[in-house]
């Protein structure tokens, strides 16, 4: 049976074939050094948004936690990832346990019935799967069994890699509370939820839902994968551009064809929806831009690399080391940090492209190339952006690849690279839409774009 949903992180782990179900003491404590050392080894900036004193003290905690003799595969990915995210950056991970999720979803595994928005440091109701019609959309929730809301995700944020709070929240409404439930928690067949409504606090005694038939096989992902091209109005037309990766002919096919029909329609306006945007590639994200631009122009005004041996034989083992990309790799130094300069993209020819108003929209849900290509716009004044402040900054560790730790096959995604927006500013923020609208519980109603609507001048 084929699960409904799509992660933003690597679904890589659907493809590991573990060779036990069990780790030995022996072997966790060996991969733990093995993680230590290689992600010293490769990430371009390691303590960029933790120290190393910190880091270490969360290394020596968790090692100490290792007493029993021996580990399951989701213990191990748990242990695992408390040491990862510590690094507070969210292109720096261990990977969802997606198989470990699907193999008890499938087993008549049981989850918390409630998926939730964070807003202002408040926990809302945003779908309510139970059997209990009395809970609200937009109630809030307070807490979960006798635990503060707070303290509970206290105990899942280790669990979630990323620079600050604001975008493991970002990650938690995602990838949902029920999944991070159960994989903080493990099963639990009651809860008790206490939630107030007007300033009335209620307490609910709620059943578990069945994870596959009750949850996954009826809900809709937040993030938004497809294409759309639509006529808004006479004067506004709409492009949702899809993912930044996959078949970039057929993206490309899309993003032309969807000119040529701008072009027909003369608009004065065009809106890009950027939100609930998984990412991807800059090689999609230019190509969208050039139909914007009015000037040649550049993804980030820095990009960097770290080799290392790590990467070295990866590069060789996957990679195509005839491209100039991958040559710069393995002609560097083990450990070396340089810049690798992309050029400069040319714009559409002045016929193809659009110059009329153009508006882009992005939230909270807004990952890594989409930020940075929102970013990349506003730089370069190519459009005004529309909506809420990003999770992700714009000057982002990302450029990600993988490994495995010897000893259990547990895959490590960890940044090689570090990207800076076009204009150079780095103050610790995603991006700052110019014209701010908050995407309240993200749900049905589309608060961003129908108050844009509202401020777009009749022509």
């Amino acid at each position: 049976m084929k699960i409904k949903f799509i992660f933003i992180f690597s679904i890589i782990s659907l493809n590991i074939v573990y060779s036990q179900n069990k780790f030995s003491k022996a072997d966790i404590l060996s991969d733990l050094k093995y993680l230590k050392t290689s992600l010293e080894d490769t990430h371009i900036n390691l303590y960029a948004y933790t120290s190393k004193t910190e880091f270490e003290k969360n290394y020596s905690n968790i090692k100490q936690e290792i007493k029993k003799d021996s580990f399951s595969v989701l213990e191990t990915t748990k242990t695992f990832q408390k040491i990862v995210s510590k690094v507070n950056n969210g292109h720096t991970r261990i990977p969802f346990p997606v198989q470990s999720y699907v193999t008890y979803a499938q087993s008549g595994g049981t989850i918390f019935p409630l998926e939730v928005a964070v807003e202002n440091g408040n926990v809302y109701v945003r779908k309510n799967w139970s059997k209990n019609a009395s809970i609200k959309v937009g109630d809030e929730l307070i807490s979960i069994n006798n635990t503060p809301i707070d303290k509970v995700l206290q105990k899942i944020y280790p669990q979630i890699s990323a620079e600050r709070l604001y975008f493991k929240n970002a990650q938690l409404e995602n990838l949902t509370l029920p999944r991070f439930y159960w994989l903080t928690f493990g099963e639990l067949q009651t809860f008790e939820v206490d939630i107030i409504r007007d300033d009335i606090k209620t307490s609910y005694n709620l059943q578990s839902i069945k994870a596959i038939e009750e949850y996954e096989m009826k809900r809709d992902d937040i993030l938004k994968h497809n294409m759309l091209f639509k006529l808004l109005s006479k004067e506004i037309v709409y492009i949702r551009p899809g993912d930044f990766g996959g078949d970039i002919d057929k993206y490309k096919q899309f993003i032309d064809s969807s000119f040529v029909e701008i072009k027909n329609k003369k608009p004065e306006n065009l809106i890009i929806d950027l939100r609930n945007h998984s990412g991807g590639d800059d090689a999609f994200g230019d190509f969208l831009v050039s139909y914007i631009a009015d000037k040649p122009f550049k993804w980030s005004s820095k990009f960097q690399l770290k080799t290392s041996k790590h990467l070295k034989e990866h590069t060789r083992k996957y990679k195509d080391t005839t491209q100039r990309y991958w040559k710069s790799i393995l002609k560097h130094k083990d450990g070396d940090i340089y810049d690798y300069d992309f050029g400069f993209y040319k714009p559409q020819p002045l016929n193809k492209r659009f110059q009329g108003k153009v508006y882009v929209l992005v939230n909270r849900q807004s990952y890594s190339q989409s930020t940075v290509t929102a970013a990349q716009i506003q730089d370069y004044n190519f459009g005004t952006i529309v909506g809420e402040e990003t999770g992700e900054y714009p000057n982002l560790y990302a450029s990600i690849y993988n490994y495995q730790l010897p000893k259990t096959g547990i895959v490590v995604e960890v940044s090689k690279g570090k990207i800076n927006r076009v204009s150079g500013i780095d103050n610790k923020k995603g991006v700052i839409p110019d014209i701010i609208i908050k995407d309240h519980l993200l749900d049905e109603k589309d608060e961003i774009l129908e108050e844009l609507l509202d401020k777009i001048p009749p022509q």
